[in-house]
């Protein structure tokens, strides 16, 4: 784990054949998509993975200009990979429908104090687009644009990218990892992260925000300021709510069921604040485009259909989605049997059950696509990183800072004898 302390800590041959592979990544992006804008960051991200990997090997490890390679290294893919196609689409206007979707929220709730089309227009459409799957919170990233106008400085995806960096570089540095900056920038600029951001990024937020609650998590005392950051992503989008069971789940176990239930009530009412007034005077609303449209119960279907089982299956007809939309529940009623028959016991823990349950959920939703894999990817590089920074190996039992150095540790809510 003493690889992962720092970005420039990770073995030259390493980040080569990472970037090296990148690059292969986004040409192969460029040459076999039909998705214009897929084509463009392909080539462009292609080219900045490849600069880096040269850069990265002429670095001479340890000394002061390899770690200015390095650094030049990481702004060409932070340019090459987010920046430069990010820019051009915003100026262009050029993006995935999920961008305009979010856009029109904010200047729907402006007008009509609502994120949601109006039942009446629900009911005499056939663009899936007029539905927005998305919860309130997730409105104020169109807000520059409904207020200012459509440019690059309003586009939503310049904000998902903004915070996304910030909160996930604060996540590293709260959670212990070194280096949380390059971490941050290296992931950001990672193809997992950069081709989402820059074509859609509507879940790029929600998994910083995960990761920040997860980090607050590691700190004894910490569920209250764990429970704002995931109610605020699970204010954002419902993929965000397994987080909730999850770390209840372990804080019952670590800290007593008085920390699980402050932690509950805490988050609860943060998603109350931000979705509470539209559940309260526009339920209907909410219920169309939040539950049945993303589960393919609306009159219209989602246009997310990457090939993975869940789409397939759902497919076959509806015996096929009845029995996608079933395995979906068994899915989710056996990680929540796990919780309660055997609840992770720390962060680590926490977090790889999290990563098993929403692959499981991805791989089952019958409207899916392969960005939402962002999330897994960025939970699993962030706890290696913190993990790394906390000295703490895998199997080996963690416990928070605060409590491990006084050689003490929780059980229950109370001091171990």
């Amino acid at each position: 784990m003493g690889k992962w302390l720092s970005v420039q800590g990770l073995p030259r041959g390493w980040l080569a054949a990472a970037f090296a592979a990148a690059a292969l990544y986004g040409g192969g992006i460029a040459l076999v998509s039909g998705n214009p804008l897929h084509r463009f960051w392909g080539v462009s991200a292609a080219c900045a993975y490849g600069v880096a990997a040269l850069a990265v090997l002429a670095r001479t490890p340890g000394s002061k200009l390899g770690k200015m390679a390095l650094d030049g290294a990481l702004v060409a893919i932070v340019c090459g990979a987010v920046l430069v196609p990010l820019i051009w689409f915003a100026w262009h206007g050029q993006e995935q429908p999920e961008v305009m979707v979010v856009a029109r929220s904010a200047s729907t709730l402006i007008h009509h104090g609502t994120p949601y089309q109006s039942p009446a227009v629900l009911d005499h459409t056939k663009d899936p687009n007029q539905y927005n799957p998305y919860l309130p919170l997730m409105a104020a990233f169109g807000l520059p644009q409904a207020l200012w106008g459509r440019h690059v400085l309003t586009d939503p995806r310049l904000w998902f990218g903004v915070v996304y960096l910030a909160v996930f570089a604060v996540a590293l540095r709260v959670g212990g990892a070194k280096d949380s900056w390059r971490w941050a920038a290296l992931v950001t600029a990672s193809p997992v992260i950069a081709l989402e951001l820059c074509v859609g990024g509507t879940d790029v937020p929600m998994v910083a925000f995960m990761c920040l609650g997860f980090a607050f998590l590691w700190r004894s005392g910490g569920d209250v300021s764990a429970a704002i950051a995931l109610g605020v992503a699970s204010s954002m989008k419902a993929t965000a709510w397994p987080v909730l069971a999850v770390a209840f789940a372990m804080l019952v176990v670590r800290d007593g069921s008085r920390a699980a239930w402050r932690f509950t009530g805490a988050a609860i009412a943060v998603v109350a604040i931000c979705v509470g007034p539209f559940a309260v005077t526009k339920p209907s609303g909410l219920i169309r485009n939040t539950v049945l449209f993303p589960l393919g119960l609306a009159s219209v279907k989602s246009d997310a259909a990457s090939p993975l089982p869940g789409h397939l299956i759902s497919q076959t007809g509806h015996l096929g989605h009845t029995v996608v939309v079933a395995l979906l529940i068994l899915s989710g009623v056996a990680i929540a049997v796990s919780l309660v028959l055997r609840p992770p016991r720390d962060v680590p823990a926490a977090v790889v059950r999290l990563v098993i349950g929403l692959s499981l959920m991805f791989i089952l939703a019958p409207s899916t696509r392969w960005g939402y894999f962002i999330y897994p990817a960025s939970l699993v590089v962030w706890l290696l990183a913190t993990m790394a920074g906390r000295g703490v190996t895998p199997g080996q039992r963690s416990f928070p800072a605060s409590l491990s150095t006084s050689g003490q540790t929780r059980v229950r809510g109370r001091p171990a004898a």
